[in-house]
Formats: structure tokens, C-alpha cells, sequence
């Protein structure tokens, strides 16, 4: 199993587009940023606060006309702020967690689509997930897409590798945490089980899904009841943010017993 991974240099280089992005980058330290670039006519508050704290982490800072900056973007939504950035940086997987007494921890498995992806840690990170797993892969292909999506809540969280989800469940189980997923056979509602305490949950993508031999293991089968018969499931996104809202509110329930 890999714990700490991503690289130190930038070598390896991707565009965050967006001043939300880019400042999230900046912030949370989470990659090497080789340089931001502005629109040279773009002024406010934001973007004086973006060019000190580069300046202090010694970042240069490139003001251009905006067509240079649409020429290096790959989508329309920079509003004249891009990044050039190297590899996410990742953390242990016995860093996830570790200052909670009852961590929650999320793990996205098999999420191809980057905007989705992005999508779903946005709600896992609003919904206070303490941390965030996934598998080896090229992150940085679609970083920019994930940041943009994510509203730059994959910047935030802190986020480990583990070969397979069954890596990690052995992990996390051997530090107390149950080990859940989404399950159509044999499963309880979101609403019935326990998810106040110590938890690991296992995402799967809309694909893929989570393997047999995973749900055979888990401590935890969760289904999100409908309110009329519909025979499909839900996309991964909107099923991400149902359960990580659900441990939310429990958590937030039990505090105030």
C-alpha cells in the first residue's frame, strides 16, 4: 500500500483555472504552483490578496492581455486567473483522520469522469469528511477540470493513496472504523444505520461500482430509500452527497444529546 505520494517539483505541469481554484492551491499548499497569471486589466480585493501572498511565497506573478490568458486555458470559466501547477500533493493515509475522534473518511473508486469526481468531493468536503482516498493514477490530467468542479475543495482535503479499496478498508478497520458502502442487496437505509461513529465509506463510479468480494467484507451495506418506485440507481454525485449529508446531520444530532 502507498501512503504519501505526488511530486515535489513541477516538472509535470497542468492549468487551474479560476481565481477560486487557484487560491485554494495557494492556501492549502496542496502542489508546487510554478506561476499565476492575471488579465492585466482585472483588479479587486481578491486579486491583491492572490498577488501578495505569491509574492511572499515567492510565485511569480505575470499580468497579460486577455487573449494570451484564453490562448493557455483549456476551458472559459478562468474570469482572466490561471495557474501553472505541478502534481497534487498527498499526505499518509495515518495523517486522514488522525486528530478526530470519530473520523469519516471517504474513498471515490472508479470515478472516471473528472467533473464528477469533482463534484462529489465538493460535498464531501462541505460535509465535513475528514479526509479523502483514491487510487495511483494521472491526477494531474484533469486537475483542472477536478478544481474547477470541486469548487476547490480538492485542494482542501486531505487526500492519501491506497492500491484498492480493500486496501484501505484493511487500513481504516484496523484503526476502528467501520467499513461502508452503497448496496442494492442485504442493505439497510442511510437513515436506520449508525453513521455517527468512526467510518470509512467506499464510493464506487457509475460504471465500475464497488467489486463483489468489497461488498461481501463490509461492515456496512447503506441504501438510499426513493419515495416511489424507480428501478435506477442514482449518479454518483448526487449518492455522494445524500450520505456525506446524512453522517453530517447524525454527527451533528449526537453532539447535542
Amino acid at each position: 500500500m502507498r501512503g504519501a505520494g505526488g511530486g515535489s517539483d513541477v516538472d509535470e505541469q497542468a492549468i487551474l483555472e479560476g481565481f477560486v481554484s487557484v487560491r485554494a492551491a495557494l492556501k492549502a499548499a496542496s502542489r508546487p504552483i510554478a506561476a499565476i497569471t492575471i488579465r492585466r486589466d482585472k483588479h479587486d480585493k481578491g486579486i491583491a490578496w492572490l498577488e501578495h501572498e505569491a509574492a511572499r511565497a515567492g510565485i511569480p506573478v505575470e499580468r497579460v492581455a486577455a487573449d494570451e490568458i484564453d490562448a493557455r486555458a483549456q476551458g472559459s470559466t478562468h474570469g482572466g486567473v490561471i495557474a501553472q501547477v505541478g502534481p497534487r500533493r498527498f499526505v499518509p493515509l495515518d495523517a486522514i483522520g488522525r486528530d478526530s475522534p470519530a473520523p469519516f473518511v471517504a474513498m471515490l473508486d472508479g470515478v472516471e469522469d473528472p467533473y464528477n469526481f469533482g463534484q462529489a468531493v465538493r460535498a464531501l468536503y462541505a460535509a465535513g469528511a475528514d479526509g479523502l482516498i483514491v487510487r495511483p493514477r494521472n491526477w494531474l490530467s484533469a486537475a483542472g477540470v477536478v478544481a474547477r468542479a470541486s469548487a476547490g475543495a480538492s485542494e482542501w482535503i486531505p487526500t492519501a493513496i491506497a492500491e484498492t479499496a480493500l486496501d484501505a478498508a484493511d487500513y481504516f478497520r484496523g484503526r476502528g472504523l467501520a467499513v461502508a458502502c452503497a448496496a442494492t442487496e442485504d442493505a439497510i437505509s442511510i437513515y436506520e444505520a449508525d453513521l455517527a461513529g468512526p467510518l470509512f465509506v467506499v464510493i464506487g463510479g457509475e460504471k465500475r461500482g464497488i467489486t463483489r468480494s468489497f461488498l461481501a467484507q463490509a461492515d456496512l451495506r447503506l441504501a438510499i430509500p426513493y419515495a416511489r418506485d424507480f428501478d435506477q440507481s442514482l449518479g454518483t454525485t448526487a449518492a455522494t452527497a445524500i450520505l456525506a449529508f446524512e453522517v453530517m446531520r447524525q454527527r451533528a444530532a449526537r453532539r447535542q444529546v
